[in-house]
């Protein structure tokens, strides 16, 4: 039998976790040692006995036999919380492809252990009588810091320490004398940081309708039988899904359990929170990427201590260690932002249901236009589908116009806005109700062209056209280099060098062109860089301080602005002329999202998509708000080109100094691949080829596709790959993995 070896993290809470040391696997305890469990080992030269984590187990070793140490013993704790991230870490190196310190770094978010916080008291320990007494010796000594300290004690038994430090100028050598003394006792308290204000208003439990309350009822009596689902509930825009969450989480905590909440965007977070607080008070507590390090590191603090019943945040906040997990919610779930960009490119919904089953815990999914993959699951039965059809206040979804944009040119109307909005813009104005204007594009964006000879300003950097931004700059948003932009063509020398413009700074100014009076607000990536941006533009326009909302797609997704009756998309098919396969799907999303902030309150609301392909079925079955047509139709695409859910791809990405390296390494990938798995019948396998944006910052970029229905087969591709790396030692080039990518490459 041969030897079974562990690699083990010593000291998880360190901020390097750099790298794993390597152990044997004493026979004895093969059976019990996997990844996550706490184990004892010899460390060191001395070799001081140390509790580490178990983070990989194989067969193969590094290093020569006679210097591997063997593992003393399982600690007596088993797995703990850290256990259940290291587990999951594990699960997404293998489900995902990346290192495994990688892994940890994204589910260990705050690693460094931060100084706690202290609050100090000064309290007087003698009479009044005595304090006089003290009061009048230092003013004869002319001790006057003392003096201060005890005229202060004289009114107030208990005081600040930060009080008498600042606000009366006393030095600490001033207040440890008076307690030698025994005047005073400095105590000192520790708390933590909570990046959430509090709210005193509190909000009961509003009465759900019939479908809510069976949803509700449903996962609960699933729960109490001892089954653990995913569900997902199909509810319109409006259909009070938040309500079945509150219902679902406030059971949970009666019952001592906690809950995550996923958002999909941090400009979700005000809203959300405010919903949730107003419900269960300070126990409530959010994770995003505007905390600083001090109150990141509290909230996972408070969380493993059991001070907290339910977090809310985008996709880190799944990796709270929960000591008594309940439910994960991940509201919106057909969000791309729950698939992450870097390594390891793990999605929020699988990743959810694996910590799920580790924790004994259920997985709700909500969303009014949800993912193809999650309805196709549900359709299947691997998911349990709830529909809510009806809007909780009765309104009814909006009225619809599609406006052709073709039309609107013949007729000679060259603005933004089709006569149509102009017309309905006007009577929100003088009614008071409100309007969203939604664009999915990013300041001044356009590329930049000469009308002389089609010549494109590009990045020097990267494969791209720069964009033109109001300071009369051109900016690359893939690297950041940022030049000014040229008086004439630098090809021909022509003056006629203009950009194709459509962005939210431009809508901006056109309504404040077309309708003067108009207050209007701006929300976007560049609106929003400052902390509490998000939350200071949502909370003014939320107070009917503004008439016109405009910005990109974080406005349209899960808000509740009661007065807006009106929502107007720009451009509705900016986002059908990607090269992506996901782009159909996107758009319907988008426009039914967007279309969904309109009438939320009792008040009648109307939708203008402004389109140059009326008749494109995403525009069609989004302004019907029909997903089950949309779905159909866009399955039969799915199954005809072999693309998730129907199959599952894999991307293999190749980031390379030369073009040259990247061409080469992708062909040993090919002839690999062929001498390993042979001729797969059912394996796709699409290039390899150069990367749609084939340079970004001086690299070149290759991708490889593969397409498979088994994911399994995929999974063992990618770690025959990984192997291969792994030997090679690649220097000046990077590989990546990405299964059932959001985005073509």
């Amino acid at each position: 039998m041969s030897d079974k070896y562990a690699d083990i993290i010593i000291d998880i809470s360190h901020e390097k976790v750099d790298r794993p040391f390597q152990y044997r696997i004493p026979d004895r305890l093969r059976a019990q040692v996997t990844p996550g469990v706490r184990v004892h080992v010899p460390f060191g030269k001395g070799n001081h006995d140390r509790i580490g984590y178990v983070v990989d187990v194989s067969d193969k070793t590094d290093y020569p036999l006679n210097k591997i140490k063997e593992i003393t013993c399982l600690d007596e704790k088993g797995t703990t919380v850290e256990g259940d991230l290291i587990q999951t870490a594990y699960w997404m190196k293998r489900h995902y492809g990346s290192t495994m310190i990688t892994a940890l770094k994204t589910v260990l978010p705050v690693k460094q252990k931060l100084k706690q916080l202290e609050k100090k008291k000064v309290t007087r320990c003698c009479g009044e009588q005595e304090i006089e007494r003290q009061l009048a010796e230092c003013i004869r000594k002319h001790q006057t810091a003392k003096a201060r300290v005890l005229e202060a004690l004289r009114k107030e038994e208990v005081l600040p320490y930060e009080l008498l430090r600042q606000k009366l100028n006393v030095a600490a050598a001033t207040l440890n004398s008076l307690e030698k003394q025994g005047i005073l006792t400095i105590e000192s308290e520790s708390y933590y940081r909570n990046p959430v204000k509090r709210i005193s208003e509190r909000d009961s439990a509003k009465i759900l309708s019939k479908e809510q309350r069976f949803i509700m009822e449903d996962v609960m009596h699933d729960y109490l039988a001892g089954k653990r689902e995913t569900y997902l509930i199909h509810g319109i825009t409006g259909s009070g899904k938040t309500e079945v969450y509150l219902g679902i989480i406030e059971q949970m905590i009666a019952m001592g359990k906690q809950a995550i909440v996923l958002i999909p965007e941090i400009a979700l977070t005000y809203q959300t929170l405010l919903r949730f607080y107003k419900r269960f008070g300070d126990r409530v507590s959010v994770m995003n990427s505007t905390l600083s390090m001090g109150e990141k590191y509290d909230q996972m603090e408070r969380a493993k201590n059991g001070l907290l019943d339910v977090m809310i945040g985008p996709r880190s906040a799944l990796f709270t260690p929960f000591p008594n997990l309940g439910v994960i919610v991940i509201d919106e779930e057909h969000e791309n932002s729950y698939k992450s960009e870097s390594m390891p490119k793990y999605h929020a919904r699988e990743t959810a249901i694996q910590i799920a089953s580790c924790k004994g815990a259920s997985v709700v999914l909500g969303s009014a236009t949800p993912s193809l993959e999650a309805y196709f699951r549900a359709k299947k039965g691997e998911y349990k589908l709830y529909t809510l059809k009806e809007r909780l206040t009765g309104g009814r979804l909006p009225q619809v116009y599609t406006v052709d944009l073709r039309e609107e040119l013949k007729e000679g109307n060259r603005s933004i806005f089709s006569r149509k909005l102009k017309e309905l813009i006007s009577v929100r104005l003088e009614k008071g109700e409100q309007t969203m204007l939604f664009l999915n594009r990013r300041g001044y964006a356009g590329f930049v062209s000469c009308r002389a000879c089609g010549h494109v300003m590009k990045c020097l950097h990267c494969d791209v056209s720069l964009s033109e931004h109001r300071n009369g700059s051109l900016v690359c948003h893939y690297c950041g280099y940022e030049e000014r932009k040229p008086e004439k063509c630098p090809s021909c020398g022509s003056k006629y060098l203009l950009g194709f413009k459509a962005g939210t700074e431009q809508i901006e100014a056109a309504v404040h062109k077309e309708f003067p009076g108009a207050r209007v607000l701006r929300m976007d990536a560049d609106s929003t860089r400052t902390k509490d941006s998000y939350e200071k533009i949502l909370s003014t326009f939320a107070d009917g301080q503004a008439d016109v909302l405009v910005g990109t797609q974080m406005i349209v997704k899960g808000h509740d602005f009661p007065n807006v009756t009106l929502v107007g998309i720009l451009a509705a098919d900016l986002s059908l002329n990607q090269n992506d396969y996901r782009a159909g799907e996107r758009t319907f999303q988008l426009l039914t999202q967007a279309a969904g902030r309109a009438g939320r309150g009792d008040k009648p609301g109307e939708v203008v998509i402004q389109t140059y392909q009326p008749e494109h079925y995403s525009i069609v079955h989004a302004a019907n708000q029909d997903y089950e047509s949309f779905y159909e139709e866009e399955m039969m695409y799915r199954e005809l080109l072999a693309y998730p859910p129907a199959a599952h791809m894999l991307a293999v990405l190749v980031i390379s100094g030369t073009e040259e390296a990247g061409n080469r390494l992708m062909e040993k990938f090919v002839v690999l691949l062929h001498q390993k798995i042979g001729e797969e019948k059912e394996l796709i396998v699409i290039g390899p080829a150069p990367a749609a944006v084939s340079k970004i910052n001086d690299m070149y970029r290759h991708v490889l596709y593969l397409k498979n229905s088994d994911y399994e087969k995929l999974v063992q591709i990618k770690d025959i790959l990984e192997e291969y790396i792994r030997q090679q030692e690649l220097k000046n080039q990077t590989v990546q993995f990405d299964f059932d990518p959001m985005n073509t490459y």
